[in-house]
């Protein structure tokens, strides 16, 4: 296993795209983490959150890699990118989740999936962004509260 101080890119470790709070998976989900995971979590980096943080500033990655166990245990989809390393949840640090998600469409990164999750009409709790050799650029709302 590659050490999790492993730059990826410029700003973000493995570590960082390995972490999660279910803390009794975090050894499984480590161990689970195969060098395919890791040069998809690089691609994911180098094509959308480095280039992001350049522009808005510090990003909180909140989830990236999930085994099968983590995924379900926090109840992702059973088709969730998250399980190939091609997905991350962010918060934005020193701007609203409504902007880090504005900046993901406006600086036209490479994406294949941006999703609204959850929150407000106005500010999501978090927002969802993938990289694949696809790049739909799949612009999805999910889960909005009234």
């Amino acid at each position: 296993m590659i050490p999790l101080t492993t730059k990826l890119g410029k700003y973000f470790t493995l570590g960082e795209m390995l972490k999660t709070d279910r803390t009794l998976l975090q050894q499984t989900n480590i161990d689970k983490c195969t060098p395919q995971i890791v040069e998809n979590l690089r691609s994911l980096v180098t094509n959308v959150l480095d280039p992001l943080r350049e522009k808005i500033g510090r990003i909180k990655v909140t989830s990236g890699y999930r085994c099968p166990a983590l995924n379900k245990a926090v109840g992702g989809s059973s088709t969730s990118q998250h399980m190939v390393g091609e997905a991350a949840d962010l918060k934005a640090v020193n701007v609203t989740n409504a902007q880090l998600f504005e900046a993901i469409k406006s600086l036209n990164l490479p994406f294949d999936q941006l999703i609204w999750e959850h929150g407000t009409a106005t500010n999501p709790d978090w927002v969802h962004v993938s990289f694949t050799k696809r790049n739909r650029k799949q612009i999805l709302y999910v889960g909005l509260k009234k």
